[in-house]
């Protein structure tokens, strides 16, 4: 195998796939990702059998065609510290030579056969998704899902297809995101497996790798896996077992309660300002409605206190509802400052429900005020 790339091209899609070999592993080739040349271009693999990645990389002229396994770690920081604009990569005899203008590396590889093959995505039925609606509905979801506890469904995105629409809900318990988002239907897909539970880890991924893409997404959900093709590449992914809470019932079905329309960047600077007190112990703040005026104020022992005022369009009842600041934050950072969203509450005891008007909905659960 023999091949010239240009070293930043290679470098920022050998980052990617770097990210999804496993430090440590029984396997020890996994500790390695494969690079595979050949009449269509070069391609980046790497897997630890439960996420896998296939990646096509750009700038690449082909001498010789082949395979080669290359150290995650060691091919990283080559490319990583190289000053050279162009490399080449020949392998022979179990080993890898790489040499710039003024540089030589030669590295010791392992039998490329070894490697686990990533999938392909040759699926006649799928679904397909424009891939920033698909990187937005990540984007606004991921944050809600639980990485630390025991409740393994709730460690993943859930994503519900149906006829046009797919729903992306995350959840911890405390806090629930959801989004919908239009879809085209291509073939028959297996709908007997169209409600599927994604790992956090895998959606962190599928949100790095179309990060300035502009094509779309083809998603195959499977019986226990779903294989996803995009412009530069497919994705693996082992799908999460277990139930998933009936979010639906989550959401209010209310229509006596008070909803104050306000904008993201004013509320999440006070946000910001009101929590300045607050700690790991003492993280709730209340919001106090009252005529034309929200009041943000928190109280933290041993630290002190702090009250925030903005004006607001409301003329109702005094009423004060306290939240955790971290979690109404965490909404507000995956909206464009100039958007405004509903924000919607019954009283100081139930949850409050934050609403945009692109199919995005946040419930936050109250805080005991006592």
């Amino acid at each position: 195998m023999k091949i010239k790339f240009a070293r930043e091209s290679l470098l920022s899609v050998y980052q990617i796939a770097a990210a999804v070999a496993p430090q440590r592993s029984p396997k020890t080739i996994l500790q390695n990702v494969l690079l595979c040349a050949n009449d269509d271009g070069l391609e980046i693999m790497a897997t630890d059998m439960d996420l896998g990645v296939r990646l096509n990389v750009a700038n690449v002229e082909i001498f010789n065609p082949g395979r080669v396994v290359v150290s995650v770690s060691r091919m990283g920081m080559i490319l990583k510290e190289s000053n050279d604009e162009f490399m080449t990569l020949e392998s022979a005899d179990r080993q890898v030579v790489i040499t710039g203008n003024h540089v030589r590396f030669e590295l010791d590889s392992q039998n490329p056969d070894e490697f686990p093959e990533t999938i392909k995505f040759d699926e006649k039925d799928y679904f397909e998704i424009d891939s920033k609606v698909f990187k937005e509905l990540i984007h606004r979801t991921l944050f809600a899902t639980d990485t630390d506890s025991g409740r393994f469904a709730l460690g993943g995105i859930l994503l519900e297809f149906a006829e046009d629409t797919v729903t992306a809900v995350g959840t911890d318990g405390r806090r629930l995101a959801k989004m919908d988002g239009p879809i085209q239907v291509v073939g028959k897909p297996n709908t007997g497996n169209s409600d599927v539970i994604v790992p956090t880890r895998s959606m962190q991924m599928i949100e790095r790798i179309l990060a300035g893409d502009d094509g779309s997404v083809k998603l195959s959900p499977r019986t226990n896996d779903l294989v996803l093709s995009f412009s530069h590449g497919y994705l693996f992914s082992r799908l999460l077992e277990g139930r998933f809470p009936k979010w639906r019932d989550v959401l209010p079905n209310r229509t006596d309660s008070i909803k104050i329309d306000l904008q993201v960047g004013p509320m999440y600077s006070a946000i910001r300002q009101a929590a300045i007190v607050a700690s790991d112990e003492s993280r709730g703040i209340n919001l106090t409605f009252n005529d034309g005026t929200l009041v943000l104020s928190s109280r933290t022992a041993e630290i002190g206190k702090s009250r925030v005022e903005m004006p607001i369009a409301y003329d109702k009842a005094e009423m004060t509802v306290s939240l955790d600041h971290r979690y109404f934050a965490d909404f507000l950072k995956v909206l464009q400052p100039e958007r405004s969203f509903t924000f919607d509450v019954e009283d100081e005891e139930s949850a409050a429900y934050c609403q945009t008007d692109d199919s995005y909905g946040y419930v936050i659960m109250p805080l005991s005020r006592d």
